[in-house]
C-alpha cells in the first residue's frame, strides 16, 4: 500500500505546472450547482410525471423524494470531495480506487461521450428556444447550438473570474424567472378536479426516472473542489444548499402547474409552462417563458463547459500523450486547451446531432445517458474501496449511516442505468463504441511513458 500510496503521489507532482487557485466562494459554487442542475428538464418533465403519477399528491411527492435520493449522492460526494480535493473530481476518486486504466476511460469517456453530450444537449435546447423567438433557416437550432458553445467557450477562455460571473447572472436570472412562473400560476384559478386512477407501482418508478433526470448535474461540484475557498467547510454546505434550493424551486414550479392547469392539463400539455404563460398573458407569456427557457439552458451550458474542462486537464496531468491538456493559463487562471478540445468535440457533436434521423436532444440523450450512469455507479463504489484501502487519510466529513447510505445509492444508479439502457437501446451503442475506442490509445499512451 506504502508503494502504490507513494506511486500515486509522484503522478500528482507537476513541478513546472500551473496549478488552480481557490477562486469560488460559497454562493459562486451554489451558482454553479444550481445552474447545472435546472436546465431543460423542469420545463420538459412535468407533464410526464403528472401523466403517471395519478393524483396530485403522488406527483407532489415524487419531487420531494427526488430531491432526498439525490441528497444521499451529494453526501456520498461530499466525503469524497472534502477527503480529495481535486479538479479531476470522479477522475481522481476512480484513479486512486481502481488505477489509471478505468480513470483513462472514464476521462476519455467524459470528454468524448458524457461531458461534451451533455453541453451539445443543452445547447441544442437553447437552440430550439431561441429559434422560437428568432430563426435562423433551416438548421436554426444547431446554428444557435454552436453559437452558444462557441461564445461560452470563449467566455470561459478568458478567465474563470468572467466565467463565474457570467454563471451567477445567467443562474439569478433563471431563479427569478422561474419564480415569476410560480407566481402566476398560484395565482390562478384552481381548475377544477380531474378524475384520475391512482398509478400502479411501474409507472411510479417511471415517474422517478424523470424526475432523476431533471435533478442530474449536482455531481459536477467534484470538479470544482479544488477551486472552492476554504473547501473542507464549503464543499457540503454548498451541494447541501443548492439541493435545498432546487428542491424547493421544482416543488413550488410542479404546484403552480397543477394548480394553475390542473393534473390532467399539465399531464396533456406538450409544453406546459408555455401553455401556463399563454393561459395567463396570451401569446407574450408564451414568448416569455421560451426567452426564459433559452436563459434556462444557456447558464447551463456555461456552467457544464466550466465544470468538465477540469477532467480534461487532470487527464493531461497523467498520460503522456495529452499533456496540451494539462496546462493551466495563468492569466485567466483557466484550463485552455482542455477548454478547447471540448468546445471542438461538442461542436462535432452538434453537427452528429444535426445530421441524425432524430432531433438533436434525444440523439444527445440516448448517446450519453448509459455511459453515464456507469461510471457514476463506479465513482460511489470509491468510497467503499478507499475507506478499505486508505484508512489513515483524514476525513473531514463522514457520509452518515455508512455504508447504507451509499450502498442505497449504489443501487440507485444500477436500476437508472438499466432503465438508460432499456430506453436508448441501439442509440446506447455508439456512445459505447466511442468508449471501447479509448482502450487502444490507452495502450499507446502507456507505451509513451515506458
Amino acid at each position: 500500500m506504502e508503494q502504490r500510496e507513494h506511486r500515486l503521489n509522484q503522478e500528482e507532482i507537476t513541478s513546472t505546472a500551473i496549478a488552480p487557485e481557490p477562486a469560488l466562494a460559497f454562493g459562486d459554487a451554489i451558482a454553479i450547482i444550481v445552474g447545472i442542475v435546472i436546465g431543460a428538464g423542469i420545463f420538459e418533465t412535468p407533464a410526464l410525471v403528472a401523466a403517471n403519477s395519478g393524483n396530485g399528491i403522488v406527483a407532489l411527492g415524487a419531487w420531494v423524494l427526488g430531491g432526498l435520493i439525490s441528497l444521499l449522492g451529494a453526501l456520498c460526494y461530499g466525503e469524497l470531495a472534502t477527503t480529495y480535493p481535486h479538479t479531476g473530481g470522479n477522475y481522481y476518486y476512480l484513479l486512486r480506487a481502481f488505477g489509471k486504466p478505468v480513470a483513462f476511460l472514464f476521462a476519455w469517456a467524459r470528454m468524448t461521450v458524457i461531458q461534451t453530450g451533455s453541453i451539445a444537449l443543452l445547447a441544442f435546447v437553447f437552440g430550439d428556444y431561441a429559434s422560437q423567438l428568432f430563426r435562423l433557416g433551416t438548421y436554426s437550432p444547431s446554428i444557435y447550438a454552436a453559437l452558444a458553445i462557441a461564445l461560452l467557450t470563449g467566455l470561459n477562455l478568458i478567465g474563470v473570474q468572467q466565467g463565474k460571473v457570467a454563471q451567477n447572472w445567467l443562474t439569478a436570472a433563471k431563479v427569478l424567472g422561474l419564480l415569476l412562473v410560480v407566481g402566476v400560476g398560484l395565482a390562478a384559478t384552481i381548475k377544477p378536479p380531474q378524475p384520475t386512477t391512482i398509478s400502479s407501482e411501474s409507472s411510479l418508478g417511471l415517474v422517478m426516472i424523470f424526475v432523476l433526470l431533471s435533478y442530474g448535474g449536482w455531481n459536477e461540484a467534484a470538479y470544482i473542489s479544488a477551486e472552492i475557498r476554504n473547501v473542507r467547510r464549503n464543499m457540503v454546505r454548498s451541494l447541501v444548499w443548492s439541493l435545498g434550493i432546487i428542491t424547493a424551486i421544482y416543488l413550488l414550479i410542479n404546484l403552480a402547474y397543477l394548480r394553475g392547469l390542473g393534473l390532467a392539463g399539465t399531464a396533456g400539455s406538450q409544453a406546459v409552462a408555455a401553455d401556463l404563460m399563454r393561459a395567463a398573458f396570451g401569446t407574450p407569456g408564451a414568448v416569455f417563458i421560451s426567452f426564459l427557457i433559452a436563459i434556462s439552458t444557456l447558464g447551463a451550458t456555461n456552467a457544464t463547459i466550466f465544470t468538465g474542462a477540469r477532467t480534461n486537464y487532470a487527464l493531461g496531468q497523467d498520460f503522456a500523450g495529452f499533456n496540451f491538456l494539462g496546462r493551466w493559463q495563468r492569466g485567466g487562471n483557466t484550463p485552455a486547451g482542455a477548454l478547447l478540445v471540448q468546445g471542438a468535440v461538442s461542436l462535432v457533436l452538434v453537427l452528429f446531432g444535426t445530421l441524425a434521423p432524430r432531433n438533436g436532444f434525444e440523439t444527445m440523450v440516448e448517446y450519453t445517458a448509459p455511459v453515464f450512469w456507469f461510471f457514476f455507479l463506479l465513482s460511489v463504489m470509491t468510497i467503499f474501496v478507499l475507506r478499505q484501502r486508505e484508512p489513515q487519510v483524514r476525513r473531514p466529513f463522514h457520509v452518515p449511516f455508512y455504508p447504507v447510505t451509499p450502498l442505497i445509492f449504489c443501487i440507485i444508479c444500477i436500476y437508472l442505468l438499466y432503465s438508460s439502457v432499456t430506453y436508448t437501446g441501439i442509440g446506447a451503442l455508439l456512445g459505447l463504441v466511442v468508449v471501447i475506442s479509448g482502450i487502444p490509445i490507452l495502450f499507446w499512451t502507456r507505451k509513451q511513458q515506458t
